[in-house]
């Protein structure tokens, strides 16, 4: 017996006489995780004694977050099978008294498992199979049935199989999208690229009807096999026998086409788009890797749609036009992020109300209730202006159905959703994007009927498609959204706009924020320009919404709570709308489901007009913080903006200027071995030279040198022969750059800027945002300082103190900028607007010396950068503690306590 196994066997030895529930529970699970399982560290994955609210605070036994698996332990000998009486006079098996404490959680934080335990037994119940019976282990057997406990561990099977199978799926797919874009002879021409979009999305669909029981088992697959030398024109007359009502049929056409049913809804409506030859590679794709090879009908849609969608991103790789899917903004969102928006939105209060309905005992109250919540979801509709493959809106369809089977089931009805896709509504400005939308939700609904009425065949109850959501393919900035969804009520703007910067946008996006962003006059906003495209869809919302009880959330790039762009994006909707901030997910690195993953940090915004007098909330990784405000830069406190500034709004406080911009094409500049050739060529050049550092070098300590040649006369230069050489390059490179830079080819020898004082303090522009201080220094004249630093000439040991401070470090992070998960410190929004205390009682001279304890500890460590002084988890204690005493000072300075 191998060490495993012996672990095991003592485990189920030593604990097949325990039987108290209250005292043994916690000791259980982590002898099992860690011995029968494997974990080292299993109290990292499990949580005891979790809070859930029902009509009391109750407490769920054990929680497993990464599988989301809910544990009720009971005492040996108890059956897990009969009812007991609940503190609430209800009776409850077991396992119904963990599904209640499902049932109250959010979406976000329902698994797949529930599993009760007596200790002798272990139960799992499996909710994606809720008329099967539960999985029964004996504590004797683990030994042999611990395969069965993997999913404790390992996130829910069923989400990887879906995950993994669409990814496959959307892999098919784009196989044969660019099998078949070689048959076009035209592949650049519109219309041709429009008829490959909707091909594809047709055989897709095919496929997936033939595998989810849509249409008899191998149908479509068996009837293009037989046809295969006329491949092209059977498909075409396939596709117009499934847009033709059976009764207005050609009669003669063969049995096998009319045994097809009729589909409709809009997917092989259009009838003259451009079929190539389908012979050779792409039959055989569609014939044997896609139809023979795969089985479409477990792919999730939300996850597919996105993966689908992806196929975008090749259609740059052969052919002239550019990809849409980067000059779009196109970013597709998890599955979890979506919760983050609609949960908060709306489903975290359903999910409240049906778990309250059914905690009432009184059946005939109970039944009404439930038949009034039931009612309520058919009226709610959602609306994304921005939807792309549909990800957000079929997320949501399926969400909304899992609440009202949860109904069906409780009111023992006939197993019938009457939440339908035709609740949903989306514009999209890509065709095949919104090709992929509809589909994606054609086959969320196939799944969701296939769920709720496992017996019935799909095709008896589903075709035709006549319920369809609307997805329109327009310009959803110069569309009116009143026009296209008019009802004032009962509506939820959701999604998850473009990501682009302003600096990113084409001419057409530019004229979007122009024809959006106007005032009550009708006049552009002149900061219209300088915005991220998403802003647009805020203020959009903010028009659609006014006068409604309407909501909205939207997934944005953190920019726009950042920096110089917050008031420009923000006070006008404050200001014309009074729109508020309801609820905020301030900024995470946030991923995707596509085959292209996007490493940018978001932000998950919901916000309405009209105020419900409800609590905001703010959340983050350290929990969820109520407040009774949130500011547009998503943290408690009045409506203020910090507006950029090109002077100190403090009297008395040091101007900052920026660094020297060489502007010189790299000719001006030096690495050490370009230094040490120069001088061995021209010795005389060593006074013109000096170090030169960006931020990088500062921080890095990386040895750099440019010529200054500031002061120098045309005899010196002359005199310096290779000095002259670089100068030349200069200004070659100068006259063959735009108006600006060739106004410096008269000063080829100079920087654009000549900024060199005695002594100043040097600030990074761009730093990491892992550290609690932004390195920075002191440096003489004999450095010069690149565009990369921005620079305090004859700054004092306070003025160094206040900046580097926990204050200044506080509003830099929240006012501030950042490139990626770097700062990026400016002067005019960071330094400019920044409120320094009023000095007064000795404060001044107090935080002097402790600006002279940061150096001093600094100065143990002479050798060290400031990458390896300020990096966290090394930090040298002294200079910990001199930051600390300076952060106390500063703050007393302030009146913080």
């Amino acid at each position: 017996m191998n060490d495993d196994n012996n672990k095991i066997l003592k485990f189920s030895q030593r604990w097949q006489n325990i039987s108290d529930e209250k005292g043994s529970t916690q000791k259980f699970w982590l002898e099992l995780m860690s011995e029968v399982l494997g974990i080292d560290k299993p109290w990292q994955y499990i949580e005891f004694e979790k809070r859930v609210e029902l009509t009391h605070m109750s407490y769920i036994d054990a929680y497993i977050p990464l599988t989301r698996t809910i544990i009720e332990q009971k005492s040996r000998g108890v059956d897990l099978t009969k009812p007991a009486p609940q503190s609430d006079g209800s009776m409850l098996t077991p396992f119904e008294q963990a599904k209640r404490y499902r049932d109250w959680l959010p979406a976000s934080q329902q698994g797949r498992y529930i599993i009760v335990s007596n200790f002798a037994e272990i139960h799992i119940h499996d909710m994606e199979q809720p008329k099967a019976p539960p999985k029964v282990i004996l504590l004797q057997d683990i030994e042999r049935e611990k395969h069965h406990l993997s999913f404790l561990i390992t996130p829910d099977v069923t989400l990887t199989k879906e995950e993994e199978l669409s990814i496959q799926a959307g892999k098919l797919a784009q196989k044969l999208y660019s099998a078949l874009k070689k048959r076009y002879i035209n592949i650049n021409d519109k219309n041709s690229r429009k008829s490959l979009n909707i091909f594809c999305v047709r055989i897709v669909f095919l496929l997936y009807a033939e595998d989810s029981g849509l249409f008899r088992k191998s149908q479509f697959h068996n009837y293009l096999k037989a046809r295969i030398s006329t491949a092209r024109q059977s498909l075409i007359e396939l596709f117009s026998v499934l847009n033709t009502k059976k009764n207005e049929r050609d009669p003669y056409i063969d049995a096998e086409l009319q045994a097809f049913p009729y589909v409709n809804g809009g997917l092989f409506e259009q009838k003259n788009i451009e079929i190539p030859q389908i012979d050779g590679e792409p039959l055989s794709i569609i014939l044997h890797d896609m139809s023979e090879g795969f089985d479409w009908s477990e792919i999730n849609p939300t996850i597919f749609g996105a993966i689908f969608e992806s196929i975008l991103s090749d259609r740059d790789k052969k052919t002239k036009f550019s990809s849409e899917r980067k000059t779009g903004g196109m970013h597709y969102t998890t599955t979890t992020n979506i919760h983050k928006a609609i949960d908060k939105i709306l489903f975290d209060e359903l999910h409240i109300e049906l778990a309250t309905i059914l905690n009432n005992h009184d059946t005939k109250q109970r039944t009404q209730q439930l038949e009034a919540l039931r009612t309520k979801l058919t009226a709610l509709k959602f609306f994304d202006p921005a939807c792309g493959s549909g990800n957000f809106l079929t997320e949501t369809y399926i969400s909304l159905c899992e609440i009202e089977s949860v109904i069906i089931r409780e009111l023992h009805a006939l197993p019938f959703l009457q939440v339908s896709i035709s609740q949903f509504y989306g514009i999209e400005i890509n065709d095949f994007a919104a090709a992929v939308a509809r589909t994606a939700l054609w086959i969320a609904e196939i799944q969701m009927f296939r769920k709720v009425n496992p017996d019935d065949k799909p095709d008896e109850k589903l075709l035709p498609l006549e319920t369809s959501a609307h997805i329109l393919e327009a310009n959803a900035l110069r569309t009116s959204w009143r026009d296209f969804l008019p009802d004032k009520e009962n509506v939820y703007i959701i999604g998850n706009p473009p990501f682009i910067g302003y600096s990113g946008q084409n001419p057409a996006q530019k004229a979007d924020m122009l024809h959006v962003y106007v005032d009550r006059d009708g006049k552009t906003f002149p900061t219209a320009g300088k915005i991220d495209y998403v802003s647009a869809w805020y203020y959009k919302a903010c028009e659609y919404m006014t006068g409604t009880k309407n909501k909205a959330a939207f997934v944005s790039t953190n920019s726009i709570c950042q920096g110089e762009q917050v008031a420009y994006v923000w006070e006008p909707l404050f200001e014309i709308f009074g729109m508020h901030i309801d609820f905020a997910h301030q900024a995470f690195l946030w991923e995707s489901e596509a085959a292209e993953k996007a490493q940018v940090h978001i932000v998950i915004i919901g916000f309405s007009i009209y105020d419900d007098g409800r609590q905001r909330e703010i959340i983050n990784k350290f929990g969820v913080r109520p407040c009774a405000n949130i500011n547009a830069y998503l943290v408690p406190g009045p409506n203020i903006f910090v507006r950029s500034t090109t002077k100190s709004l403090t009297p008395g406080a040091p101007p900052m200027k920026g660094g020297n911009k060489p502007m010189d094409g790299g000719h001006l500049l030096l690495t050490p071995e370009e230094r040490s050739e120069l001088l061995m060529k021209c010795p005389e050049a060593e006074r013109w030279i000096k170090r030169y550092m960006m931020g990088d070098e500062f921080i890095n300590g990386i040895e750099r040198y440019c010529l200054w040649l500031v002061g120098a006369a045309p005899k010196d230069l002359a005199s310096m022969p290779p000095v002259m050489e670089r100068i030349k390059l200069c200004r070659e490179d100068r006259l063959a750059g735009a108006k600006d830079r060739q106004k410096l080819a008269n000063t080829a020898w100079l920087f654009r800027e000549t900024n060199n004082p005695e002594r100043y303090l040097a600030i990074p522009v761009v730093s990491s945002g892992e550290r609690s201080y932004i390195p920075m220094g002191f440096l003489d004249s004999s450095v010069i300082a690149g565009n990369k630093l921005m620079i305090v000439p004859d700054a004092d040991l306070y003025t160094f103190g206040v900046l580097t401070s926990w204050p200044h470090m506080a509003w830099m992070r929240r006012v501030g900028g950042y490139l990626g998960t770097s700062y990026s410190y400016s002067a005019h929004v960071v330094y400019n607007p920044y409120p320094w205390p009023v000095v007064c009682g000795g404060h001044y001279e107090r935080i002097t010396e402790t600006a002279r304890g940061i150096l001093a500890a600094r100065e143990k460590y002479a050798g060290c950068t400031y990458a390896e002084l300020y990096n966290d988890l090394i930090m040298p204690v002294e200079l910990r503690a001199a930051h600390e005493a300076n952060d106390r000072a500063v703050c007393e300075a302030y009146g913080f306590g």
